[in-house]
């Protein structure tokens, strides 16, 4: 059993608990002992595009954390709050609120590289200690800044009165290690307001977007036999954005060996391999003639 499973992710679930619900359902189905990981942690307040990965594609998962991810969210104007999300107590208000033109002018300052402090509540490690664990048992979190890139950022839409903005829903394309939370809280502060998010949902993940998730439900279905077909991924869906190169059957060989493979015609680069049967051999990088192994699948 090796694959994806995309999952929309509803709000309250946690990725660990995604991925169990994942293992419950293949043992339902009658998969047996199946290995599980997620392709990148999605906040029990989010929603949206959660990859696990099964068998070999689990070899994948650290391309995926690596990859850039595209969120919807909106910012609730008036208020800062603890977490910078819908729990926790308020920490900062304000009776300003901007208008759709002073947000949409200060866009361009959190585009492209920038630093961004990430937020108390969030799994980064202190000494040892993640750092929502210091925050809720009282303790001062002192979060160092850290550089991540916003490859594109607009608003989605808007609701307020008069002319002045409750909120703002906006849609971010980020590169990862990206808190969107933090990107909420400077761009309220940047209109001389405070804001925390409301809403979040992740709609692509590396290569998937929306159009390829299933819900909990049909994920449910699976283990009372829906067809696997309808719910599974074949392991090569998360290869999309990187060139197939078509192996002979030596070098096919000599690749699931872990051989340096000579000879490869082809230009520098990353590679995933295939066999006559189009089935996913390695990851390889081409050099100089040469294919060396990056991960070997055992399919």
């Amino acid at each position: 059993m090796n694959g994806w499973i995309i999952l929309d992710k509803p709000v309250g679930l946690g990725s660990t608990q995604a991925v169990g619900a994942v293992k419950r359902v293949c043992r339902e189905a009658g998969l047996g002992k199946v290995k599980v990981g997620h392709g990148g942690t999605l906040d029990p307040l989010a929603s949206g595009v959660l990859p696990i990965a099964l068998g070999e594609a689990t070899k994948l998962c650290g391309r995926m954390l690596d990859a850039s991810k595209i969120y919807d969210f909106t910012v609730q104007f008036g208020t800062e709050t603890a977490g910078l999300d819908a729990e926790g107590e308020v920490v900062a208000s304000s009776d300003a609120r901007p208008t759709l033109a002073e947000v949409v002018a200060v866009l361009p300052r959190f585009t492209g590289p920038i630093e961004q402090v990430p937020p108390a509540y969030s799994a980064i490690k202190i000494d040892g200690e993640r750092a929502y664990d210091r925050a809720r048992k009282g303790e001062t979190v002192a979060m160092k800044a850290r550089a991540v890139t916003v490859y594109a950022l607009a608003v989605r839409d808007e609701a307020g009165r008069e002319g002045r903005l409750e909120s703002v829903t906006l849609t971010a394309h980020v590169s990862k290690g990206t808190y969107i939370r933090s990107l909420a809280r400077d761009i309220a502060r940047a209109v001389g307001s405070v804001g925390h998010v409301t809403m979040l949902r992740r709609t692509k993940a590396g290569p998937f977007a929306l159009d390829r998730a299933i819900s909990l439900d049909k994920l449910n279905a699976f283990g009372q036999g829906a067809a696997q077909s309808e719910v599974i991924l074949p392991l090569e869906a998360g290869l999309v954005d990187i060139p197939a190169l078509d192996l002979s059957p030596e070098a096919a060989g000599a690749i699931r060996q872990g051989r340096v493979w000579t000879g490869g015609c082809t230009q520098d680069g990353l590679y995933w391999g295939r066999d006559a049967e189009n089935r996913p051999v390695a990851l390889v990088e081409a050099l100089a003639g040469t294919l060396k192994v990056v991960r070997g699948f055992n399919l």
